[in-house]
């Protein structure tokens, strides 16, 4: 029998509205994108004559119709509009920081519970090209038992950004709460909780209120390395994934074409959608049967960020378990909370 449409609204329709969520409601075949508060500019009507534009997320939250809200707002505002829209008989999709603190984090989940509602983490780059191309040298051991993993996420902005919630000194600031929560959910999702922790950030553009630098290492137990880097300073970006292992080397640079794709209109629909160009591959790296080094390059897997969506879709609809966790959420904001 057929199951309902997933009724969505959507808080904001600046990037993160525009490019990773209206695009994969509106071509998801089980959900329907029925409003975006759009406060100014009305451009996601433009885009999408179909829906209600609301002036205000009071509005949104007042619609019956809506089963689903993506909370894409500023980071210090997460918190807050999560627990309005639980409260107001909604499932959540909130995006990265999920909460400034651990502390807040399981206040969130417990509201959820309280409210019979779900409130999905919205970690995508799980579903990264590259990444997936990481994942696929591990499951095969190709590279034997890892030692040792290099991960990365860099950009150069020597400025002081205008986005106030990114820039200025307040809870879920700076380049680790932003892009490091990436990272972090990443290694999460390989390799589960570590044994133990350092970490390392600073901030080095004048006038900085926040880190822009961050590098912490993650030590597991049978001697696996894992050390996470994210840089607003970087003009000449390394590779994104250096993995060592008992049986060779693999490396791989951060080639996922999604975002790309999305800015310049394609839909997630598109059969090319999310495909890596034949010279993104990664290379791999180990000894022949004489000892002598043979490098042979790795293809990229297929980037889906659809994936994401398919599975809120199955734990609203179905019942089956989200692919981010609780307890990786919870670790997640436990490394990130007691940087110093």
């Amino acid at each position: 029998m057929p199951q309902s449409k997933v009724v969505t609204g959507i808080l904001s329709y600046g990037m993160s509205g525009r490019v990773f969520h209206a695009p994969f409601i509106e071509t998801h075949p089980q959900f329907q994108l029925r409003a975006i508060v759009e406060r100014h500019t009305k451009r996601a009507q433009a885009d999408y004559p179909q829906i209600i534009s609301y002036d205000t997320v009071d509005q949104l939250f007042e619609d019956s119709e809506i089963e689903l809200i993506i909370v894409n707002t500023p980071n210090d505002t997460h918190v807050d509009y999560a627990v309005r829209a639980l409260r107001a008989g909604k499932h959540v999709v909130l995006e990265k920081p999920f909460a400034p603190t651990a502390g807040e984090a399981a206040f969130l989940f417990r509201v959820a519970r309280q409210q019979g509602k779900q409130i999905f983490p919205f970690h995508n780059r799980r579903f990264d090209s590259d990444f997936q191309s990481l994942k696929s040298v591990l499951d095969a051991g190709d590279v034997g038992r890892p030692i040792e993993l290099h991960i990365r996420f860099d950009r150069f902005k020597s400025e002081i950004g205008p986005k106030g919630f990114k820039e200025k000194a307040q809870p879920a600031s700076g380049v680790l709460y932003d892009l490091g929560s990436h990272l972090i959910d990443q290694v999460l999702s390989l390799w589960g909780r570590p044994k133990a922790m350092t970490k390392i950030r600073g901030a080095y553009r004048k006038d900085s209120q926040v880190d822009d630098y961050a590098c912490i290492l993650l030590n597991y137990e049978g001697g696996l390395n894992v050390f996470i880097t994210t840089s607003l300073l970087v003009a000449n970006p390394q590779a994104s994934f250096v993995l060592h292992g008992t049986d060779g080397s693999f490396i791989k640079y951060r080639t996922d074409l999604q975002e790309a794709q999305l800015i310049g209109g394609m839909m997630p629909d598109h059969p090319e959608f999310g495909i890596e160009a034949e010279d993104r591959e990664g290379i791999l790296t180990v000894p022949d049967e004489h000892g002598q080094m043979i490098s042979r390059l790795v293809p990229a897997e297929r980037g889906n960020y659809m994936e994401v969506f398919q599975s809120i879709f199955s734990a609203i609809r179905q019942g089956h378990p989200y692919f981010v966790s609780e307890e990786q959420i919870m670790w997640q904001l436990e490394i990130l909370e007691t940087v110093k």
